[in-house]
C-alpha cells in the first residue's frame, strides 16, 4: 500500500472480514464467474481486497487494483 491511510483502512477491513466475512465495511460484493465463491471489498477509489473464507480462515488473493481507469 502506498500510504498510511490506505494501510490503516486495509487493516480495518481485514479485521472486519475476520468478524463477518460476508458483509461489513468496504461494500462487500460476491464475485461471479471463475471467481465464484470469492468476495471483494473496496479499500479506496482504485483498490479492492479479494478474498474467500474457508473453515474460519481468510484467504486473500489480492489487495490492490481493479478500479483503475
Amino acid at each position: 500500500m502506498q500510504d498510511r491511510k490506505t494501510l490503516k483502512r486495509l487493516n480495518a477491513i481485514i479485521r472486519d472480514i475476520q468478524r463477518n466475512p460476508l458483509e461489513g465495511i468496504g461494500k462487500s460484493e460476491r464475485l461471479k464467474g471463475n471467481l465464484s465463491g470469492w468476495w471483494s471489498r473496496r479499500i479506496d477509489e482504485t483498490n479492492r481486497i479479494v478474498y474467500y473464507e474457508q473453515d474460519g480462515t481468510i484467504h486473500i488473493a489480492s489487495c490492490r487494483g481493479h478500479y483503475e481507469s
